[in-house]
């Protein structure tokens, strides 16, 4: 078991390592010897969880799709609303989000590593299926569609948010863009009922790690 938990450590390391070389580097400029050297562990050791950096700009991109964060809703649409909120919360403040951001957009990159663009489409519209078989979004909405349409527009705000603000505004143009997307999509009851609000990831978060130290003391307890 010690072995096993040393091993997940190293590997986290390792990831956050690399996450952080990619969103300082770029894919092209980073170096295994550089990530070594953050991460503080032996060629070995990382070559036992990565034999390439193909291979650990994949795991930096699969380590940003996490249920971190989830809490269950009435609402199968506020669900996915805290997804993007939570994200948007999250991207400047986690570099695994912010590399994973720059790997996707790189061409090179993409075409080595793929990119996490494919599983949040495939997670929006799992949101967007349960949502509409619960009667909350209009009986026109295809979900495929518009997790396509509506990672589209958040790709082009996101970029828009770094330029403009290296992203500290990204929560706010997230919000603005769900109140665009949802009255097309959302049956009028449900959308009524929607929190959309800036601060909705910030409080998602806060309500998440307050559940964890209450679970905490009461296990120490």
């Amino acid at each position: 078991m010690a072995r096993q938990e040393r091993a997940v450590r190293t590997r986290r390391a390792v990831i956050e390592a690399a996450a952080r070389v990619f969103a300082e580097r770029g894919y092209a400029a980073a170096t295994i010897a550089e990530i070594l050297e953050r991460a503080g562990v032996t060629k070995g050791a990382l070559y036992f969880h990565f034999d390439s950096k193909e291979a650990l700009a994949r795991g930096v991109i699969e380590a940003q799709l996490t249920n971190d964060y989830f809490v269950p809703r009435e609402l199968k649409l506020q669900e996915w609303v805290d997804v993007g909120m939570t994200l948007a919360y999250q991207i400047p403040r986690d570099v695994i989000l912010l590399a994973g951001i720059r790997l996707s957009a790189d061409l090179h990159a993409r075409k080595l590593s793929g990119s996490a663009w494919p599983a949040w489409i495939e997670l929006s519209t799992k949101y967007l299926t349960e949502a509409k078989e619960c009667g909350e979004v209009l009986p026109h909405v295809v979900p495929t569609e518009t997790a396509e349409c509506f990672l589209g527009a958040w790709i082009g705000t996101q970029m828009f948010s770094e330029v403009a603000s290296g992203w500290s505004d990204l929560s706010n143009r997230v919000s603005v863009l769900f109140n665009h997307i949802l009255p097309a999509i959302a049956t009028p009851a449900a959308l009524i009922r929607l929190d959309t609000a800036p601060d909705r990831g910030a409080r998602v978060v806060e309500e998440v790690e307050r559940l964890r130290r209450t679970e905490l003391a009461a296990a120490q307890a």
